[in-house]
């Protein structure tokens, strides 16, 4: 039997974490929100400027 209120209460945990980032996601005049989407993206684009860079796309590929 408890096992089945532990299932219950992380489902609640996991359905009242998803409630609060889809608020989190949908205010679209929270400061907080705006800046955390921004520094995420622009991590991401420097994360695939700094692994792109090693290739040079029109370099002859060595012969394997």
């Amino acid at each position: 039997m408890s096992g089945s209120n532990v299932k219950k209460g992380s489902s609640s945990r996991a359905m009242e974490w998803i409630s609060s980032a889809c608020r989190f996601a949908a205010d679209k005049n929270d400061f907080r929100r705006n800046l955390l989407v921004n520094l995420g993206l622009f991590a991401a684009g420097v994360w695939v400027a700094r692994n792109l860079s090693d290739f040079d796309l029109m370099s002859p590929q060595p012969v394997t």
